[in-house]
């Protein structure tokens, strides 16, 4: 990598973002302190952990900026070609890069500060470019902030669509346990109300009719849920793996919480049964139900939800078609014969 002072023309850089606010002799003092650099092809302009002291303006050739992968792989992030600025907003946070910078090609490059100097070398000799320069910097970076949060926004509903489509069972239309394991420490709130539900003699019902009768069912069942949680505002109806099903609704005290185990449990019940055939007789559905409220029945999220599924379980293998409140039941074993156990909860507290 070769250096010099200027020999050609370097006004690009006094127009760059991070000096728009100066005036005429203080971008003047910008470019008598800036340098030239060559950089051959395959030169290294700056590398990760490397303190961002200097920002650069592209006059000639072409940079890549990458990462590398773990796996050794290159991650492109970025390439800059002729009036492209490199580094400039790292520079303004005074961060570190996190990224390879390359020449593609052979390049020239203005440097600033130039070479020997760091932009603390200036306060005593021009304190007042300086006080312009940081605040021109935090211009910048609220402007690029208010432009970040402005492209969030016009792709809202493309963000939402994302991670409905992520997060949606696609049979039922309920929200995954996948959406669950990764929102709970979010959406958790005081008193945070979580219901479980799974239909008696199902397999009765998919053994003489077939799964396409199960997956009606499923619907259907989806659908009280979804009425529900609707009603509550903010809610979520969930389908875990299987056939079980849940509620879960914040802002929810225990009085609430049991009306509405209870309102699950007897629209369920009021569901019509699918209807007899010759050699098949009707199909009435009933449901065995499980509640609690975090953090009144237990403070840890995981050992709650653990408590209501044992205990769901529990009950179903009874005779099911029942209501149970879930009172800090310890979960030993807890849903260790069931599929649920295979995706760990982020534990609360």
């Amino acid at each position: 990598m070769g250096k010099s002072q200027f020999s050609i023309d370097s006004s690009p850089i006094q127009n760059t973002e991070l000096f728009s606010g100066l005036l005429k002799g203080e971008r003047e003092f910008v470019t008598s302190h800036s340098s030239l650099i060559q950089l051959r092809k395959g030169g290294r302009l700056f590398s990760p952990g490397q303190k961002a002291e200097h920002f650069y303006m592209l006059l000639e050739g072409f940079i890549r900026v990458y990462r590398i992968r773990d796996n050794g792989d290159e991650d492109e992030m970025a390439r800059f070609t002729a009036g492209d600025t490199i580094g400039d907003f790292d520079f303004a946070r005074n961060a570190s890069y996190d990224a390879f910078a390359v020449a593609a090609e052979d390049s020239i490059l203005v440097m600033f500060p130039g070479y020997g100097l760091k932009i603390d070398d200036f306060v005593l000799e021009e304190p007042h470019v300086i006080s312009r320069i940081l605040l021109s910097s935090i211009v910048m970076m609220t402007d690029r902030i208010k432009s970040i949060r402005r492209i969030l926004v016009e792709n809202l509903s493309w963000v939402q669509e994302l991670h409905r489509r992520a997060y949606e069972d696609s049979g039922t239309g309920l929200w995954k346990q996948a959406f669950l394991t990764d929102e709970i420490n979010r959406i958790l709130e005081d008193p945070m109300t979580f219901i479980m539900c799974k239909p008696d003699r199902f397999k009765i019902l998919v053994d003489s009719r077939g799964h396409t009768a199960g997956d009606e069912a499923m619907v259907r069942i989806a659908m009280v849920l979804k009425k529900i949680a609707r009603r509550h505002g903010r809610g979520w109806s969930l389908r875990f793996k299987s056939n079980e099903t849940g509620i879960l609704i914040s802002k929810c005290d225990v009085s609430q919480a049991e009306k509405i185990a209870d309102e699950l449990h007897k629209t369920i019940a009021s569901l019509t049964p699918v209807p007899a055939t010759k050699v098949i007789p009707a199909f009435p559905f009933s449901a065995t139900v499980s509640w609690a409220v975090w953090p009144q029945d237990n403070h840890i999220w995981d050992d709650l939800f653990q408590g209501v599924y044992k205990q769901l379980l529990d009950s179903w293998r009874s005779g099911g078609d029942t209501v149970i409140h879930c009172r800090n039941i310890p979960p030993k074993n807890a849903g260790q014969d069931s599929a649920l156990a295979e995706v760990p909860l982020r534990k609360e507290g």
